[in-house]
């Protein structure tokens, strides 16, 4: 068995590309390191990532420099109302001259996927990531096509409020390892913007630092992370409890506030996450911490609460937040 010291020297050993990459990023994008943090635990740890935020916080900005420092396919799909599935994933194209039917390979078929505004697309179009997103294949015709390695969707939305947006599936939801909420610049850094960016023709030209061959090795270290038996149980409770915290936690009075808990799905995520977290903080185990500090981003999109929690204006947030507070730490 591998020592947590041989895997802290691995974990050190394989993430040299971490430090450049993120350089290369602030040179384009002002702050939001919480925001570029997150995409890389997606990178590490292979989880879809989902950022939710007002127009103009640089969130398709992000997700196109990052894909621009990585050797790697790239592609981006505007989702409008008008789009169909057959626009994303390819279709059967016919030949009339040889009576034959060809495969035209649609944009999802490379190694990141911008699906921006994805909550401006109908459900019929929704529906067709979910294939892609979990199996990482595709279906086109009676013919089904792997997709390639790496394989990630990031993509953005905009709140709910918004015009034009339409509820996402809690299927399509659930998908997601990550769900980000990003904020507005403080007044330091949005001054940093209008320096770099307060120009008709800005500078947006970053190094590729690292390729698909880094990153593969990285997930390997990622996923031989040591974690230890306690800290296995302490993310089973916290998912077994916004499913039933009344039991566990009674005295954080959330009895009748969820309607639906977190899926299993959840605790493999949130499981892969702290190690990615660990990964990108350069430890070769994962802590409690680890858990805490990435557990509002693998659970906030998971948890449906119930009426009488809307009433009460409590949100997801709140109620992750609660439970991180009342469960006993190991």
């Amino acid at each position: 068995m591998t020592s947590t010291q041989e895997l802290t020297q691995a974990v050190q050993e394989h993430s040299r590309w971490i430090v450049p990459l993120q350089a290369e990023l602030s040179r384009v994008v002002v702050g939001q390191k919480y925001l570029v943090d997150r995409l890389l635990i997606g990178l590490l740890a292979n989880g879809h990532v989902l950022l939710e935020g007002v127009p103009g916080l640089a969130k398709t900005l992000t997700v196109k420099t990052l894909a621009s420092c990585i050797r790697t396919g790239f592609s981006r799909v505007q989702f409008t109302p008008d789009l169909l599935p057959a626009d994303l994933v390819g279709t059967l194209v016919y030949n009339p001259r040889t009576g034959d039917f060809t495969t035209k390979m649609g944009p999802i078929f490379s190694n990141l996927i911008l699906a921006d505004e994805v909550n401006r697309a109908p459900a019929k179009v929704q529906s067709a990531l979910l294939e892609a997103m979990q199996e990482r294949q595709v279906t086109i015709g009676e013919t089904t096509y792997k997709l390639p390695d790496p394989f990630l969707v990031l993509a953005t939305q905009n709140p709910l409020d918004q015009e034009g947006t339409y509820q996402l599936p809690e299927a399509q939801l659930d998908r997601f390892m990550l769900k980000l909420n990003i904020t507005y610049p403080t007044r330091a850094e949005e001054r940093q913007i209008l320096d770099l960016m307060g120009t008709s023709a800005p500078r947006l030209d970053v190094q590729q630092t690292t390729g698909p061959e880094e990153l593969m090795k990285a997930r390997e270290v990622v996923n031989a992370i040591y974690i230890d038996d306690r800290v296995k149980d302490y993310i089973v409770d916290v998912v077994l409890a916004t499913r039933d915290p009344g039991s566990l936690l009674p005295s954080a009075r959330l009895e009748g506030m969820i309607r639906c808990g977190a899926s299993p799905r959840a605790t493999i995520n949130l499981t892969l996450a702290a190690k990615a977290y660990a990964f990108l903080h350069g430890r070769g185990y994962v802590t409690p911490q680890d858990v805490k500090s990435i557990g509002q981003d693998v659970l906030r999109h998971r948890i449906i609460l119930s009426y009488e929690a809307e009433a009460e204006e409590l949100t997801s947030e709140a109620v992750v937040q609660k439970i991180f507070a009342g469960l006993t730490v190991p």
